[in-house]
């Protein structure tokens, strides 16, 4: 079979892989369609553990399962989770289960951008999701994303009512805009430093948006009733958009950290004024079962439209062209590779 192996955001090499082998308890998954993540490629967190193959939102159809595998057959149409939690643990039980080490300890082999992955037990038993009939395996390939959102503003506390400023208008940006206003938000307010983004944003249905070039906290205040927003979502990892949160967030309001700067930036954190006026700060990474579930009957209600934001679709041989779009953004916004189809 084929697969991407990943060296770099613009090394990207297809190659022959062994076809996997599957145990009594695990199955085999025929990857119909897998999306690039920012995450993949953000090279100072991908680059420590090169090269190997990426892609972590795969749908695809079973096309073998071992003789103990009972709760799903051939031909099937799923979502398979990357990473599973154990539901056991400390840190499970109090509610954090993205921070449980099995599941970060836990994956699919080889990844989800080769024609066929390997799905082990824990994952079989904790990670497999039936994908509706009538959802494509292209919009199957947000359930991912779409729960790490969820995770994020429960966390966040985003009610009805509240307004909220999304910093960086990409995919993860625009799922957290249409998952506010979905939620009651009275406002939701994005920036971006990319036009065509913020030109996404709005047709997907911001109230706002801000070229982040702009003196981004004035402009806010001017949009929002001469008062910073209730939330400030940031989800790119610039060092520009965190001081720029810091600058953004109303008394009583909470800043989410779902994405982050790189390992060796630091930012200074006003922390008195928000002390005396009971900022918070929070940190969101990844999707519980729960959350994942509540993704799929999200999409499965088309209560966001994932369809839209699709502006590229790859095969496996293009990967390499595959990331260097995701990488550059420019006129992008999700990107997939179909591993399949050749």
């Amino acid at each position: 079979m084929l697969a991407a192996v990943y060296y770099s955001n613009s090394d990207v090499r297809v190659q022959e892989y062994p076809k996997p082998a599957i145990q009594d308890d695990e199955v085999l998954l025929k990857v119909m369609a897998c999306g690039v993540c920012g995450s993949d490629v953000t090279e100072w967190y991908r680059l420590p553990t090169a090269p190997r193959v990426l892609g972590h939102e795969a749908t695809g159809i079973i096309v073998e399962k071992g003789r103990n595998v009972t709760q799903y057959n051939v031909g099937d149409r799923v979502f398979v989770s990357h990473h599973v939690p154990c539901n056991e643990c400390r840190y499970c039980l109090r509610g954090h289960q993205t921070a449980c080490e099995t599941l970060h300890r836990t994956n699919f082999y080889p990844g989800g951008f080769a024609q066929f992955v390997r799905v082990p037990k824990i994952n079989v038993e904790k990670g497999i999701y039936k994908l509706p009939a009538d959802m494509t395996f292209e919009e199957g390939t947000f359930i991912e994303p779409v729960a790490c959102a969820i995770r994020g503003q429960k966390l966040a506390g985003v009610q009805p009512g509240d307004d909220v400023f999304i910093i960086g208008a990409g995919v993860s940006g625009i799922l957290h805009m249409q998952l506010a206003k979905a939620a009651g938000a009275e406002r939701v307010i994005v920036s971006d430093v990319n036009a065509y983004r913020l030109k996404m944003a709005e047709k997907l249905g911001a109230d706002y948006v801000i070229d982040a070039a702009d003196d981004t906290p004035r402009k806010l205040r001017e949009i929002n009733d001469g008062r910073p927003a209730d939330h400030v979502i940031i989800c790119t990892g610039a060092t520009q958009a965190a001081l720029v949160a810091l600058e953004s967030v109303d008394k009583g309001g909470t800043i989410l950290f779902f994405a982050v700067p790189d390992p060796s930036t630091r930012i200074p954190l006003p922390v008195t004024r928000f002390w005396r006026n009971e900022v918070a700060l929070k940190t969101s990474y990844g999707a519980a079962p729960n959350d994942l579930k509540e993704a799929l009957e999200l999409l499965s209600h088309r209560t966001i439209n994932v369809a839209d934001m699709i502006t590229h679709r790859f095969s496996i041989q293009e990967a390499v062209e595959a990331f260097r779009t995701a990488a550059k953004a420019g006129k992008s916004l999700k990107v997939i590779i179909e591993p399949n189809k050749l």
